[in-house]
């Protein structure tokens, strides 16, 4: 029989490690007793990581918490009913036991993880699209379809606006009228750069009072507009790839901040495609705001509003009352949940 090695102090070091974090796993994964737990509290989601949770209270910023079982989905900005452990042994404060009724949730459908909630509970969604690396109304288009779909305010902000000189002529004028088009619909626009405190005095009365999330491609300052509103959090910073010319993803969970002068504003992390497969066609003509009074007015009742005979949208568009901006970018976002869309077993999507 071989004699048993001895195992040195930083190898028994690492086994006690190991066991405690498979002891921690366990307290997730199994009921912990309500004989070490205090009484139920309240509390708001600012990040998730995995099956742990960082939590807020009026007076405490940051508590992490594991997370039952029975809570099948957790996002940043939930409230939440949490207890504490009546003794800490580690960084872990409590146990969250259930999430309240949600009344927002902005949701980003996913090809292999079906729909993946985002935040929850926010009013007011800033989108974030820059002059570079590339100006998109197609990226802008979808997002106000999400917002309109959860019924929450969006904002369109173009931020980068002090390199607009460095653009061609032509491509100052296709965001220049682009621009103008959502300003004619109704939507809030503003112009800013992050470099330049003095433009973002309206956007920070935006947040006052306010949920808001920023949302939008990766590259287009997300995470730098969110340093210059709040400059103490010091959110990490990528720059444009010089190799692709495509933003780089830098914040990797939405996380939640407190404005100091009022309001809450949460970082979400960049997309390079924001697709809208879960929703049906008719869902996302109706979330084209400016549609609306042209839906139903068709000849046709399986209308396609392209070139069907009657089509009350193709004559809206004649009369100069509908943009042509918005009737492409509507088709381009039909056809691409034609072609795009996941089989039903993906998009069902997994408990987050």
């Amino acid at each position: 029989m071989a004699k048993q090695r001895k195992l040195n102090k930083g190898q028994l070091r690492r086994i006690r490690s190991n066991q405690e974090k498979r002891i921690h796993r366990s307290d997730n994964e199994l009921d912990v007793p309500d004989a070490v737990l205090e009484n139920s509290e309240a509390g708001i989601v600012v990040s998730r990581f995995g099956q742990q949770a960082i939590i807020c209270t009026e007076s405490e910023p940051a508590l992490r918490c594991h997370i039952r079982r029975a809570v099948d989905s957790l996002v940043c900005g939930d409230e939440v009913v949490w207890r504490r452990f009546k003794q800490r042994s580690d960084d872990i404060a409590g146990v969250i036991e259930a999430v309240q009724p949600r009344r927002s949730l902005l949701s980003r459908p996913d090809y292999y993880d079906g729909v993946k909630p985002v935040a929850a509970n926010v009013d007011q969604i800033l989108i974030i699209s820059s002059v570079l690396p590339a100006f998109s109304s197609q990226i802008i288009d979808r997002y106000l379809v999400a917002c309109e779909d959860i019924e929450v305010t969006p904002v369109i902000v173009l931020n980068k606006a002090d390199l607009t000189a460095t653009l061609t002529p032509e491509e100052q004028r296709d965001i220049t009228e682009a621009l103008a088009v959502y300003r004619a619909i109704g939507y809030d626009v503003l112009e800013v750069s992050a470099k330049q405190p003095e433009s973002l005095s309206a956007l920070q009365q935006l947040l006052d009072g306010h949920v808001s999330i920023v949302v939008g491609q990766s590259g287009v300052g997300k995470s730098s507009l969110v340093n210059a509103l709040l400059p103490n959090i010091d959110a990490e910073v990528s720059p444009v790839s010089d190799n692709s010319g495509l933003g780089q993803h830098t914040t990797t969970v939405a996380t939640r901040y407190v404005v100091p002068t009022g309001g809450v504003l949460i970082d979400s992390p960049g997309i390079r495609e924001f697709a809208l497969w879960h929703l049906d066609p008719e869902r996302v003509a109706w979330c084209y705001k400016d549609f609306r009074p042209y839906l139903g007015q068709c000849k046709f009742r399986d209308c396609k509003h392209i070139d069907d005979p009657g089509c009350a949208l193709q004559e809206g568009l004649e009369s100069g009352e509908l943009h042509a901006l918005r009737l492409y970018n509507f088709h381009k976002i039909i056809e691409s949940m034609a072609i795009k869309k996941p089989s039903r077993a993906t998009s069902r999507g997994k408990k987050t």
